[in-house]
């Protein structure tokens, strides 16, 4: 039996319960496939749960490849989960929804501009005043008669739900900030990888062409027809719940991706942070509530935002999506009015109903409400509140004391549909969430979305939406062309926060990557004093794992060696530790991931599946295997950012890696040769330096293999053709200082730079080996002050190229003088 079969045989049989049976969306009452699955049976029946199994784990390792991550309220971001099986429609099923989803979404519209308007709807008494003015996403600021933008509203969301019947009810509209469609697109690409057959057969509509359109909305909406507006996305940051959404869009839109700290109010208007000046902002794509997009009128202290934002948005002089006030559209206490709502200002009935709710507010409503809180979904029409912890009575001692505050919910039988879990395919209950474009002087719904499912105990997942074409020449999306476009290319524009993220992104890559070469050598003469304990080999080891404890703080004794390196690859927690080098690499990766390749993405996948295979295999050797893993991943990094654009992002990448690389050097150099151990110790210890230099094959090359403190020096040291030596770094950072827009030649870092160079120039060799007792200590003080004046370089580069822009003036209060 394949897996549909199996499925098909489970779902049909009678209930036990006697209760209504669950729409399935695969297979009809009669146990045959539903017309929209009848057109895929040929790939679909085929498919074992050994097949799905395989193709589940090629899902994971895509998504993980691609670096798809969600974070939940209150957790640390966890992976992206997507099932194999789409949630499939055709194009009779999905035209009177989409006919609903547009005018629900003019509907919502109209709503907006009434609310913050004339408010005929309140005055009328169609909507009761208290359901709107309770709710915290009406913004008062923003409510004025003169309000003139007929249009707040161009992207909304709304979640969905079948009934037993098959029929589709609103369960939830998303018009604050609407969210999921980057989601929705990754799973696209993933699917069409992973089910290529299935993909192909199904000749459904593609989704590039509805970001396209969404890009000429953005465009075309922005105030006083501007030829070249510069429209950005702005986002609360990388520990949002839906970072990787934001960023997906913003890249795949071409807009630059900022936050609040990036965007300033001058003269009544927006202006973006950019190298030295300020750019004109026309349009924000905001990820950010309203209540958090302006510190001065909206939520004091807040630093998501933009101070003075409302006012901007009052004088027009920018165009925020959607709209600040949008988010009292997302009040479940409006449900039970939108019939009403849709024949005053519609004229027509509503196509699109939503679930069953009753507002307490109204008597009779609150009466029903309190007769049946056990059978009602009853929550805050904010969701301000948490009353899972609340008994029945304590629950209706609430509801009574703000009943306009409340509304109740009849819980909607979900449709189903297969699923795969840990125990094979079963039917789980399914929700879509839809996204609407105003394109143009029209609604346009996406065609498809992003469905929903949630097991029993089980992370919740999410599903493909495959929307069948009627004819095979139908347009995608019924999108014949864009809106027009003006062929002019798009201003630079890269603030001083994403200067600041690749220049740490520079600088973690390169402490990973000398961390982990360092263990690699330490590991290899572990393994070697193991085979040989009679040898020299134990006293250079013990010089290694110091240079490693000076790096990086021990945690382990000298006899836990395993133990040692097993931390420095996998404990977040321990500075400098690989782990933590490619958590803080990570992190500066996601805060500008629209301006990095997605391979970046690949070099963490490499990572997490080797420190998974150290987490699961205590084999010493698994050690060494886990640490070459996860340099490749980190070196393949370097690939990925050697084809990026010679901009200033990537010049602060090649400076933070340069910076690095002098520091750590000059640290392993410092607890490895500033000492004399004796001739056997000291050649293997500087054997060891060159492998974890990564230039024992020049120096072997070079020197005939006999190794001697000077040669090691002067290779590490002073040699300019040298890539990982200090000369060579210096040359790299002065180069990229050069092409920096805030650099004349004559600032403080290209000084300290000047210096250092000189100092490197002048070094006599011969009197950094000078022996003092077992001490060399003209070798301690140059490299104490490399180190020194390298940290000092690094903040001075900071200071002129991190800040390179106005400062945002305080909103004080003028002293009065007598």
């Amino acid at each position: 039996m394949t897996a549909l079969r199996d499925y098909s045989a489970q779902v049909t049989q009678p209930t036990l319960t006697g209760g209504p049976a669950r729409y399935d969306e695969v297979v009809a009452p009669d146990g045959g496939l539903r017309t929209s699955w009848r057109m895929l049976a040929g790939s679909a029946v085929q498919l074992t749960e050994g097949d799905l199994r395989r193709i589940g784990g090629d899902i994971e390792r895509f998504l993980a490849n691609d670096g798809v991550t969600y974070t939940p309220a209150d957790q640390e971001p966890g992976p992206w989960r997507l099932d194999p099986f789409p949630l499939v429609m055709d194009a009779a099923e999905w035209a009177p929804l989409e006919i609903g989803l547009a005018q629900r979404a003019e509907l919502l519209n109209a709503i907006l501009v009434d609310l913050y308007g004339r408010q005929t709807l309140l005055s009328s008494g169609v909507l009761p005043p208290a359901v709107v003015f309770a709710h915290e996403g009406f913004l008062r600021v923003s409510a004025r008669a003169s309000a003139h933008d007929p249009h707040p509203l161009l992207i909304a969301a709304a979640d969905l739900g079948r009934n037993a019947a098959g029929e589709w009810q609103v369960l939830a509209d998303r018009a604050q900030a609407p969210s999921g469609i980057g989601y929705a697109m990754e799973n696209r690409r993933v699917i069409s990888r992973v089910l290529p057959e299935l993909y192909r057969q199904a000749g459904l509509h593609r989704m590039a062409p509805f970001f396209q359109a969404l890009r000429s909305t953005l465009i075309d909406s922005a105030p006083g027809h501007r030829a070249n507006p510069r429209v950005v996305v702005l986002s609360p940051g990388t520990h949002s719940e839906t970072a990787y959404d934001q960023a997906f869009v913003a890249s795949s839109l071409g807009f630059p991706l900022v936050e609040g700290s990036d965007l300033v109010m001058r003269d009544g208007a927006v202006w973006m942070r950019v190298l030295g000046r300020l750019e004109r902002v026309d349009v924000i794509l905001r990820r950010v509530d309203a209540a958090w997009s302006d510190s001065l009128e909206l939520r004091k202290g807040s630093q998501l935002g933009v101070a003075g934002l409302s006012e901007a948005v009052r004088r027009g002089s920018v165009r925020v999506v959607n709209g600040l006030g949008a988010g009292v559209l997302e009040n479940p206490g409006m449900l039970p009015f939108m019939a009403a709502m849709c024949e005053q200002l519609l004229d027509e009935p509503l196509r699109l109903p939503s679930v069953q709710t009753y507002w307490a507010g109204d008597p009779r409503s609150r009466a029903y409400v309190l007769d049946h809180l056990d059978g009602l979904v009853v929550r805050t029409i904010d969701n301000a509140d948490d009353l899972a912890h609340l008994t029945r009575d304590q629950l209706a001692d609430h509801v009574r004391a703000q009943p306009h505050r409340f509304v109740g919910q009849e819980p909607l039988l979900l449709s189903q549909s297969p699923t795969l879990g840990a125990h094979g395919v079963d039917p789980q209950a399914v929700t879509l969430r839809t996204f609407t474009l105003r394109y143009g002087s029209a609604y346009r719904p996406l065609v498809g979305g992003l469905a929903s499912v949630q097991a029993d105990g089980a992370e919740p997942s999410s599903k493909d939406v495959w929307v069948l074409k009627d004819r095979p020449d139908d347009p995608d999306q019924g999108l014949l062309d864009a809106l027009p476009l003006t062929n002019v290319r798009a201003p630079a524009a890269m603030v001083p926060r994403v200067l600041e993220d690749m220049f740490w992104f520079g600088r973690y890559s390169e402490r990973a990557e000398d961390m982990l070469r360092l263990v690699l050598t330490a590991h290899a003469g572990a393994e070697d004093f193991r085979s040989r304990p009679h040898t020299a080999g134990g006293a250079s080891l013990a010089v290694l794992m110091t240079a490693i404890a000076r790096l990086s703080a021990s945690r382990h004794g000298p006899d836990q060696l395993d133990d040692d390196f097993r931390s420095l690859l996998l404990d977040p927690h321990r500075p400098g530790s690989v782990a933590q080098s490619i958590s803080a690499l990570r992190d500066a990766a996601q805060s500008v991931r629209d301006q990095l390749s997605p391979d970046t993405w690949q070099a963490f996948g490499w990572t997490d599946r080797a420190a998974a295979n150290l987490t699961t295999y205590h084999y010493s050797h698994q050690v060494a295997e886990s640490a070459g893993q996860m340099l490749t991943g980190i070196l393949s990094l370097q690939g990925v950012t050697a084809n990026m654009m010679r901009d200033p992002g990537w010049r602060m990448i090649g400076t933070g890696r340069a910076i690095e690389r002098g520091l750590q050097l000059c640290h392993l150099l410092s607890a490895t040769t500033t000492v004399r151990r004796g001739i056997d110790v000291d050649r293997d210890v500087h054997q060891a330096v060159l492998a974890a230099a990564e230039s024992a094959v020049t120096h072997r090359r070079r020197y005939r293999g006999y190794v001697r403190l000077a040669s090691v020096l002067e290779l590490l040291l002073t040699d300019a053709e040298n890539p990982r030596s200090l000369a060579s770094g210096i040359a790299e950072l002065r180069e990229h200082l050069a092409a920096m827009p805030g650099s004349t030649g004559s600032t403080r870092p290209e000084r300290l730079l000047d210096d250092l160079a000189d100092e490197v120039e002048r070094v006599d060799l011969a009197a950094l080996t000078a022996i003092e007792g077992q001490n060399r200590p003209n070798l301690e003080r140059f490299l104490n002050g490399c180190i020194v004046r390298l940290t000092t370089f690094a903040d001075a580069v900071g200071e002129l190229h991190f800040a390179a822009a106005p400062v945002p003036r305080s909103f004080g209060f003028a002293t009065v003088t007598e």
